[in-house]
Formats: structure tokens, C-alpha cells, sequence
């Protein structure tokens, strides 16, 4: 898959905000980082997945620019959460369950899957004409991000 502009912008800054936070981290516990920084990519998914689901939903004009971008930027993020989830990060202020740290082999593959289906839908993406084409996979990141949340996040 070739990766696009906003990817490798997207990567670049989440890297670049990394390596500035690590000062900032120094004064955290590994914990605490690791919780942060999950967050953090999450937090960039959804901002990049929300603008999906509008034109996928109708509520917004369907842009296959815009679209693919999203849809490459959240190929790319897929790849940082698991990062986050280091021993001991269950605890605190955190939406993750404790019960990851026991099922660790099921959530890896859990968060396999989202890479997969965000990695298939930035493909399908490239050159899609309507959001009717992209629905069946999009609704299959969704389903991808409703299993873990499902298994993993805790209730709000």
C-alpha cells in the first residue's frame, strides 16, 4: 500500500510529538505515558474517522479526496495504540479494562483486525466514486473498533 501525503505527515508529527513528550514523560511513570499516549492515538483516530462516518452516513457531501485521506490517516494511526498498553497502564485514568493484561493474545488480535480492515478501507478508498461503495468496508473498521470496545473499554 503506498502511503500518502497526510499518512506520512500524520506519522511525522505523532513521532514528533513523542520525542517532545519524552521530557514531559520523564516526569510521568511508564504508566502514566503509556496511558497518555494511547489516548492520544485513539484520540487522533476518531478525529480523522468521524468525517467518515458523516459522508458515509449522508450527513455530510461525500469528498473522495477527503475521504481517502481520512481513510489513510486512520490506516496509519492503526498502527501506534497497542504501543500504549504496557503492564500496569490498566489503572488510573483509563478506559481500558484491566482483564487486557490476562487476554493480551486476544486483544493483540483484536487490534490486528483494525489494522487489517483501516488498511483495506485507505485501498478501497483510493479512486472511490460514492460513499455507497465504501460502506461495506467501513462498516467493517467500525465492527473491528466495536469488538474491542465491546471486550475492553470500560463504560463511560
Amino acid at each position: 500500500m503506498k502511503l500518502g501525503k497526510t499518512a506520512l505527515i500524520t506519522g511525522a508529527l505523532l513521532s514528533t510529538a513523542v520525542v517532545m513528550s519524552s521530557a514531559w514523560a520523564a516526569k510521568q511513570s511508564p504508566q502514566e505515558a503509556a496511558i497518555e499516549y494511547r489516548q492520544s492515538a485513539f484520540t487522533m483516530i476518531k478525529n480523522h474517522f468521524g468525517p467518515m462516518a458523516g459522508m458515509i452516513k449522508g450527513d455530510v457531501e461525500f469528498n473522495a479526496e477527503a475521504f481517502a485521506k481520512n481513510a489513510q490517516a486512520v490506516a496509519t494511526l492503526s498502527q501506534f495504540p497497542i504501543n500504549g498498553f504496557i503492564e500496569g497502564s490498566y489503572e488510573g485514568e483509563t478506559g481500558a479494562k484491566p482483564e487486557i493484561a490476562a487476554k493480551m493474545e486476544d486483544f493483540k488480535a483484536k487490534m490486528e483486525t483494525f489494522k487489517v480492515e483501516a488498511a483495506n478501507l485507505a485501498k478501497a478508498a483510493e479512486g472511490a466514486k460514492d460513499a455507497d461503495a465504501l460502506k461495506p468496508q467501513f462498516g467493517k473498521v467500525a465492527e473491528s473498533c466495536k469488538a474491542c470496545h465491546d471486550t475492553y473499554r470500560k463504560e463511560d
